[in-house]
């Protein structure tokens, strides 16, 4: 099994955000910037993974912001029948808790999306695990361009709400809460080699 990592949106080049708009000011308590965030998560998984000898590739490692489509051809390289893609965010528009998204209908990545979803919610079982039971499992379901174009499965998923203050102080913006994060998307991705990709 190969994990494609995707640290959605850019960092910081020269203490420049690369992705307008992805960010909140919250004043004296300091600036959060999505696209740093996912690529700590990002990093803390790959540190990870390689404890645990298992394949991975981080399609996005620049700090600058890489287009949607350029990530999408990076990703098609690799098999589709042993690789599943995982894009890292952090939510925003009110809201509390954790999403993982898929494209309509019934895919190959509605059982990885609810593996995260479980996941998740052993890590932080007191958090709201927001879910969309239409089509029989938790997964949310929307044409993310990057989940539609890449050839093998993929989810998305969206970790806490940067505009919601308790989310970003005691999760987004604290070591502790960093780490939970990245914890709980390495046991969803060790549960998925062991259940869904076994050789």
């Amino acid at each position: 099994m190969l994990v494609l990592l995707d640290n959605g949106h850019g960092g910081l080049i020269n203490g420049v955000y690369q992705t307008a708009g992805k960010q909140k000011d919250w004043g004296e308590n300091g600036v959060f910037y999505e696209g740093e965030f996912n690529r700590a998560i990002v990093n803390g998984i790959i540190e990870q993974l390689t404890r645990l000898t298992i394949s991975y590739v981080n399609i996005a490692p620049k700090y600058r912001d890489v287009t949607l489509r350029t990530r999408v051809n990076r990703a098609n390289v690799y098999n589709s029948n042993n690789a599943f893609l995982l894009s890292i965010h952090s939510n925003a528009g009110g809201g509390s808790g954790f999403e993982v998204f898929t494209t309509p209908g019934e895919t190959r990545s509605d059982p990885i999306a609810t593996i995260f979803g479980i996941a998740f919610k052993e890590e932080f079982p007191e958090q709201t695990l927001r879910t969309h039971y239409n089509d029989g499992d938790l997964d949310k379901e929307h044409r993310f361009y990057l989940l539609r174009k890449t050839n093998m499965p993929a989810i998305l998923t969206e970790n806490f709400f940067m505009d919601n203050v308790k989310d970003f102080q005691t999760f987004l913006n604290t070591r502790e809460g960093r780490q939970r994060i990245i914890n709980f998307h390495v046991n969803a991705i060790v549960t998925v080699k062991n259940n869904l990709y076994k050789t």
